[in-house]
């Protein structure tokens, strides 16, 4: 039985090979990082304060997860990213809807049903606020076929949300920060509850 007992006993191409995948999972891990980092700043310019990644209280004794909530002039906004790449078909009554490209074809859950109860769960905390969601798809996504109520396309929502801060005032966001720290509030105790559940 052959054991390798240095490093001269090991072939060069398998050490180039390691390096390479190496180099490879560190670029995307740093392009995920950035492009996660680069959305938060985008979130972030079109809003008074971001809640991302958080859980909040479902009003059925559990919790649900809001990606990004948005504080705005409007009210709280909530979004949900899609990253898919193709041509996606799907409406409000399709339990499926398919992403088609050139290269793979897939389906997913129709994501209407969890936007809506995600709003729902902040409007169970923050009655006298305006809340909306959208499903926001980046621009690797097409809909040829119409795109379904509650669907955009993320980069055109940030240009509308940039273009209307600069024309809202600074006083409707204002009357809607003490609601916004109740929501900030229960996501902190929601989260440190599920670490203890973990724990326990």
């Amino acid at each position: 039985m052959n054991v390798v007992t240095s490093l001269n006993d090991v072939d060069p191409a398998w050490i180039v090979g390691g390096v390479a995948l190496l180099v490879l999972l560190a670029g995307l891990i740093r392009a995920w990082l950035r492009r996660n980092r680069s959305l938060e700043q985008r979130l972030g310019q079109v809003s008074a304060d971001t809640l991302s990644g958080i859980l909040i209280p479902d009003g059925d004794d559990g919790e649900i997860h809001i990606e990004h909530a948005l504080l705005t002039h409007r009210g709280v906004l909530v979004i949900d990213i899609k990253r898919v790449e193709g041509n996606v078909f799907g409406s409000d009554s399709m339990h499926d809807w398919t992403v088609i490209s050139d290269t793979h074809r897939f389906t997913f859950s129709n994501p209407q049903p969890a936007l809506y109860d995600r709003m729902a769960a902040i409007r169970r905390l923050m009655p006298n606020v305006p809340v909306t969601g959208y499903i926001a798809f980046t621009n690797r996504a097409e809909f040829s076929k119409g795109q379904p109520s509650n669907v955009v396309m993320l980069d055109e929502l940030l240009d509308a949300l940039r273009a209307e801060q600069k024309t809202a005032q600074v006083k409707s966001v204002d009357a809607f920060y003490p609601h916004w720290s109740k929501l900030r509030d229960e996501a902190v105790t929601a989260q440190v509850g599920q670490l203890l559940k973990r724990q326990l």
